[in-house]
């Protein structure tokens, strides 16, 4: 499967902050903001990226996180020129995709706790895998209503009267129709090709699964300069709290075999002497008295 992270916009939300730097490279605590959704998708077993931004903003993507081979994994990058939709991506990414299946986490969404995401990785074959999360301003977002038995019967954009409490996160799981359903969409009326006129289509062919992420699992969107403050709030309690960090490549990476102990080591040990490289020598410490443990 190959993954697709969207980092375009004009982060008009986030003016000033955004008259110097993108959006997902503003920080979220200690780290930019792009390391947690990159971080989701390395743990998920995701190793081909394609990251889609400005054509201002990709030159300071490209000097962060480079061709990815420092983590075991490759990058590629493609311009948006005029942000025109979350579904716009599979059109800028087509010839990345190819005839592979394809996942797409916004760069502004931060995730943590439990397993939900690579189970899904794992366990996805056909169709659509869209999450589900409760949330007390539905308004806001893509919601989408079950019935009874919990499946889910319609999804609106940003309803005035929300059927119900259930917002869809900014990661999708798609097969390779994906690109195919988005070259037959219209723009709406906001002049956007639209994730949700994507999923309905799923929905109409009965192949769209929705997963209702758990009360372990912690959602933040970190669009808005609160909800960024926020963040960085969440991130630094969890981190201090746990003795661990969020959103690291680095530390997923291994996990997930992506990168053996030695190169692992070897890489932190070309970093600025600070308290992340002072983390990762921990982590490799650890994982040579006891060995890996889980991403």
């Amino acid at each position: 499967m190959k993954g697709l992270i969207l980092a375009g916009g004009a982060g008009s939300r986030l003016y000033p902050l955004t008259q110097v730097a993108s959006k997902q490279l503003q920080p979220v605590y200690d780290k930019p903001m792009v390391y947690y959704p990159l971080t989701v998708l390395i743990a998920s077993g995701i190793r081909e990226f394609c990251l889609i931004s400005t054509p201002h903003d990709l030159p300071r993507f490209r000097q962060l996180l480079s061709d990815g081979s420092q983590w075991g994994i490759a990058i590629e990058y493609r311009e948006q020129p005029k942000p025109e939709g979350i579904a716009q991506a599979f059109l800028i990414a087509a010839d990345f995709i190819g005839s592979d299946p394809v996942t797409l986490i916004l760069g502004d969404n931060i995730f943590f706790g439990g397993d939900a995401f690579p189970r899904a990785f794992a366990e996805f074959q056909s169709g659509a895998t869209i999450f589900a999360y409760r949330v007390h301003d539905p308004e806001r977002y893509g919601v989408v209503e079950f019935d009874a038995e919990g499946r889910a019967v319609s999804l609106e954009e940003k309803p005035a009267q929300p059927r119900s409490n259930y917002a869809v996160p900014g990661v999708y799981l798609y097969d390779n129709d994906v690109v195919t359903i988005v070259r037959s969409l219209k723009p709406s009326s906001r002049g956007e090709l639209e994730i949700t006129d994507v999923n309905h289509e799923y929905l109409r062919r009965g192949t769209l699964q929705v997963q209702r992420l758990s009360r372990g699992t912690a959602w933040l969107d970190a669009g808005t300069s609160s909800s960024l403050h926020d963040a960085s709030a969440y991130v630094q309690t969890i981190e201090k709290r746990q003795g661990t960090k969020l959103g690291c490549p680095e530390e997923a990476a291994l996990y997930r075999g992506f990168l053996t102990l030695e190169q692992f080591e070897t890489l932190v040990a070309g970093m600025p002497r600070c308290e992340y490289q002072d983390y990762l020598s921990g982590v490799a410490t650890e994982v040579r008295r006891v060995g890996i443990q889980g991403a």
